[in-house]
């Protein structure tokens, strides 16, 4: 009763800092947010569309484009205001479709169909690719209209009509991407690259910025205070060290959530990724703790206790995959326990692994978790004697 109890007190003086709250909940799902976007782009883009005055062929088009599964169609009034909009980053490409598409097409006549990117944009080049296949799709449909008014006696509108029909229930051909290496080094792309990667990050992050409580709470002499009354010193370090460790499978199960729910990310075997999850909350526990009898102001632990977390972050791979990096750099970063944690990442995301694929990696993350908790209880324990 007595560590709960003090754990029940560590955790309401974090709840009511809401500065902490947010580094803790809010801040790993904007960057998890912001990465994933880096690392692949949006799943869908938002293109706009100045089709003003367009007559049903345009209307057509601008249907199809809505149609699209990869884009999300934003209407605008006039072409100035489609550029401005493209400029300013609102939309990822620009289409202006012409006001007369339908005398064109039954014409035969070429008909352009202006799409604005800018060129040294990669998402808006890939926006514009995504437009053009519609624009394309579109046009075979004219060009098999066309073909078969011109050599029977229906017109061009049944012909289109018949088309249209055609192209709705006709097999397509199926495209699909396999892997030749298939036993893969890096993280899927996207979201599945920044989640796991920022769940490593952040407990780690977390648990060493709030190493700053514990050193608060050593200035104050709030642990003399415990001790006064029928507390030990071991009910102190069970206390703290159960806080870290409610803290960090909060923000885990919170970035798995979100993750799973709002960005699609699989986790892989949940067996497998439960156990990862809570060998390496034990291993933020360890890192707090210590950097909590490291540091001797709270000043100190959030401001060396983030940098050292980010510098073994690059180092272990979460910021970019380690098989980009040489051979000697890979040895260093595995000095760190998140290589091996993204490694283990790595097998359960892209190689579909189980627990038992794992294995080696939970081992060496245990062999971390029982080092820095035996050192940091250690140190914890002699300072409050």
């Amino acid at each position: 009763m007595r560590v709960l109890a003090i754990t029940r007190a560590s955790l309401t003086r974090v709840a009511r800092d809401r500065t902490s709250l947010f580094f803790l909940l809010v801040l790993p799902v904007v960057v998890i947010v912001i990465i994933g976007a880096t690392v692949r782009g949006f799943s869908t883009f938002t293109v706009g569309v100045e089709s003003t005055g367009t007559d049903a062929a345009g209307r057509a088009l601008v249907s199809a484009l809505e149609r699209s599964p990869g884009l999300k169609v934003v209407p605008f009034a006039t072409t100035p205001a489609l550029t401005t909009a493209l400029a300013r980053g609102e939309v990822a490409a620009g289409v202006v479709v012409p006001a007369h598409l339908a005398a064109a097409e039954r014409s035969g006549r070429p008909v352009v169909v202006t799409v604005y990117a800018e060129r040294v944009n990669s998402v808006q080049q890939a926006a514009a690719t995504a437009v053009a296949s519609v624009i394309v799709g579109r046009g075979a449909l004219v060009q098999a209209a066309r073909f078969a008014s011109d050599h029977s006696p229906a017109g061009y509108d049944a012909a289109l009509a018949t088309a249209r029909g055609l192209d709705a229930v006709l097999p397509r051909v199926a495209v699909r991407t396999v892997r030749a290496d298939t036993v893969s080094s890096t993280l899927p792309e996207g979201f599945s690259y920044s989640a796991p990667t920022e769940l490593v990050l952040f407990v780690f992050l977390s648990a060493l910025a709030g190493g700053a409580t514990i050193v608060e709470t050593r200035r104050l002499g709030l642990y003399e205070r415990m001790l006064a009354g029928p507390v030990r010193a071991r009910h102190v370090v069970l206390g703290e060290g159960l806080t870290y460790l409610v803290i960090a499978l909060v923000q885990s199960v919170l970035i798995v959530t979100i993750g799973s729910v709002a960005f699609g990310v699989s986790w892989g075997d949940p067996l497998a990724a439960g156990a990862l999850v809570v060998v390496w909350s034990l291993v933020g526990v360890g890192a707090g703790l210590l950097a909590g009898t490291v540091f001797r102001t709270p000043e100190q632990a959030t401001s060396i206790g983030p940098t050292v977390g980010i510098a073994f972050a690059m180092l272990g791979g979460c910021m970019w995959p380690l098989s980009i990096v040489s051979t000697a750099m890979r040895d260093v970063g595995h000095v760190t326990p998140h290589a091996w944690a993204v490694d283990a990442w790595t097998i359960l995301l892209s190689r579909h692994g189980t627990i038992a694929s794992i294995a080696g990696q939970l081992g060496v993350l245990l062999a971390f978790a029982a080092a820095l908790l035996a050192l940091s209880t250690w140190r914890l324990a002699r300072r409050l004697h």
